[in-house]
């Protein structure tokens, strides 16, 4: 008996990797003696809200099920569009959330030293996170690359790994809650958020209008859903763009509401400073 064309063995199967588990358990540890023990010793620390925990750990959360659920089983040995779902979770969704739940004054531990914080000044600098995400994200999707990480499990790892690490750098200027590397400007936001919807182009280009699939590996998968390999990578493709493009845009329109909000509520300021004299 099967669901939706697949085996019901795929639906039920859970692999818990040890060195997932491990990380996002150190990783949420970490995080809660940071808010809890640590906080509590540091009588000028302000109080985290719960909301900042839920969305730290959400984004703890997103990570587990994207890396251990039976998307991963799928995404591994049948579907290349089901990698790419993957890919949008760990990438566009689990980081924001990670940056927006962390208090700045946790986070900002790591540029205490004067050398750390110039480096990561450059880091985070709005070129520097979008050449640094699309390099890495791009050359992850070129066919030898690509069918080594699904062929071998640890450069999978190293693959995952790096692209967790260049998205948290990838939102860091549009979520920062450091003030010793802000966030950007709202217009500046809005400008950095449309050269991120354009960016990976050309590989959504390459994967979505090749004749003939790239990947071997989807190539020799098992079929299931009658859905060809061409077919598949067609619609990795497309929701690798429509995933980033849609949530861009809905972040360039709130970025805009807000900026439209600032600058209403300081003119309304002046014009009550004006007044009042």
């Amino acid at each position: 008996m099967s669901l939706f064309g697949f085996s019901d063995s795929i639906w039920l199967h859970w692999h818990p990797h040890l060195e997932v588990v491990a990380g996002l358990i150190l990783v949420q540890s970490a995080y809660m003696y940071g808010i809890g023990s640590y906080r509590k010793k540091q009588a000028t620390l302000a109080m985290v809200s719960h909301r900042q925990t839920i969305m730290f750990t959400m984004g703890t959360l997103i990570i587990f099920l994207s890396l251990t659920s039976p998307l991963h089983i799928l995404s591994d040995h049948y579907l290349f569009s089901a990698h790419m779902i993957q890919h949008v979770l760990i990438t566009l969704i689990s980081p924001p959330l990670l940056i927006l739940g962390t208090p700045g004054w946790l986070a900002s531990k790591l540029f205490q030293k004067k050398w750390t914080l110039a480096i990561f000044k450059r880091i985070f600098h709005p070129i520097g996170a979008v050449v640094i995400f699309n390099i890495i994200f791009s050359i992850w999707h070129l066919p030898v690359l690509y069918n080594l990480s699904v062929s071998y499990h640890w450069v999978h790892i190293l693959e995952h790994s790096l692209f967790i690490l260049a998205s948290l750098i990838m939102w860091w200027p549009i979520c920062s809650q450091v003030e010793s590397i802000p966030k950007l400007i709202y217009p500046i936001q809005m400008l950095y958020l449309f050269v991120m919807s354009l960016a990976q182009i050309i590989v959504f280009g390459i994967v979505t209008f090749a004749r003939e699939p790239i990947y071997q590996h989807y190539i020799d998968a098992p079929r299931i859903w009658n859905i060809t390999p061409l077919v598949d990578q067609q619609l990795g493709g497309i929701i690798m763009k429509v995933g980033s493009g849609f949530l861009f845009l809905f972040l360039i329109i709130i970025v805009f509401f807000k900026w439209f909000e600032e600058d209403s509520n300081s003119t309304e300021t002046r014009y009550n400073r004006e007044d009042s004299t």
